[in-house]
């Protein structure tokens, strides 16, 4: 890439980050709850147990679930920008700069009216929607989970059997993924496997919460989304890690022969490790 074309792009994410010190004004948060996943994400590694915090955000009429990770990277782009505002800089200089990096970088808003599924692809924001999962078994059976009184519910979706502890005292539908419908917050569910489990460790009381807003980022939801479907989304995302190159290329890049050879061997990575996926849904 040339040092023309880096500066551009450069000067391009400068005036991205003016956007992204925009977080969610209309919002008001009404709960904030942190999930521990612990998730068997590699076939070839069963022993190997991942580990990431997310952040459930409620506000009125609506839920936004989001790594922590997404919400540290979105904080230190907006610190790189006021750094430069505060010394005049029209351009960001990224080297040397250590970035938190998630394996899951989806947002996810759940309403009373459907669930909805945010990803980039390349430039691209695309979401789709799903239904709300309605085909939970309520079972007679109780327990104490992280000190609330939890009742047990089961289901199973997209391939998995789950099982969920929820408690009424937080009459709130709502918990951690995809998973709402309850009539209380989820505070546990992992799948009959142990391959995936999100378990809530941390909830700021409501009289904490005054004043506050949703934190999550209007760039990740909001900001000229595409909708599309899942199984569409899916497809875009493997024709981009197919042709890395030409991607590349196509958003003016230009690059060496050593650089093409990189890309190539990342790009057989992500091949790789697409195959090793232990994903959380098994069946569209």
């Amino acid at each position: 890439m040339t040092y023309l074309k880096k500066t551009l792009q450069f000067s391009v994410i400068f005036y991205c980050i003016l956007l992204f010190s925009q977080t969610n004004k209309v919002d008001s948060l009404r709960g904030n709850f942190t999930y521990l996943l612990k998730g068997k994400i590699y076939k070839s590694s069963p022993d190997y147990i991942h580990e990431e915090l997310f952040s459930l955000q409620v506000s009125d009429s609506r839920a936004f679930f989001i790594s922590e990770k997404a919400l540290k990277f979105d904080s230190v782009f907006q610190k790189e920008f006021e750094n430069a505002i505060h010394v005049n800089n029209k351009v960001i200089d990224f080297r040397n700069k250590s970035f938190p990096k998630t394996k899951f970088k989806y947002t996810i808003i759940q309403s009373a009216e459907n669930i909805k599924f945010y990803e980039s692809v390349a430039m691209t924001l695309l979401y789709y929607k799903e239904p709300i999962i309605n085909n939970w078994k309520l079972i007679d059976e109780q327990k104490i989970v992280n000190t609330f009184n939890c009742k047990k519910a089961i289901v199973n979706y997209k391939g998995r059997n789950w099982i969920a502890w929820y408690t009424t005292e937080i009459p709130l539908s709502y918990g951690p993924y995809k998973f709402s419908g309850l009539p209380g917050l989820i505070i546990k569910i992992s799948d009959e496997n142990d391959d995936y489990e999100f378990e809530l460790i941390n909830s700021q009381p409501s009289n904490n919460l005054k004043g506050k807003i949703v934190t999550v980022n209007k760039l990740r939801y909001e900001k000229d989304a595409v909708e599309t479907t899942r199984e569409k989304s899916e497809e875009l995302k493997k024709n981009f890690d197919d042709n890395m190159i030409g991607n590349l290329q196509s958003m003016g890049s230009t690059l060496t022969d050593g650089q093409k050879e990189n890309i190539r061997n990342i790009q057989k990575q992500r091949q790789i490790n697409k195959i090793d996926q232990n994903p959380i849904e098994l069946i569209d």
